[in-house]
């Protein structure tokens, strides 16, 4: 038999889903939202992934072509 979600277990530290915290990724141009492990740092929180803060524009330096 399936174990049926109640609210209490889609709920993380008294936060809805819908209602925590979006931002959007420079890189990708996606949202997403805060996490847990995100909590202490939220603010400085620019990047969705790894991925991304990997693949972060760098400063465009002219080569004299």
């Amino acid at each position: 038999m399936a174990r049926q979600r109640t609210e209490r277990s889609s709920v993380v530290s008294g936060v809805r889903p819908r209602d925590r915290p979006v931002k959007t990724c420079p890189v990708c141009g996606r949202p997403f939202q805060w996490r847990k492990k995100w909590k202490d740092v939220w603010d400085e929180v620019r990047y969705c992934s790894e991925r991304c803060r990997r693949q972060k524009k760098s400063p465009i330096t002219d080569r004299g072509v």
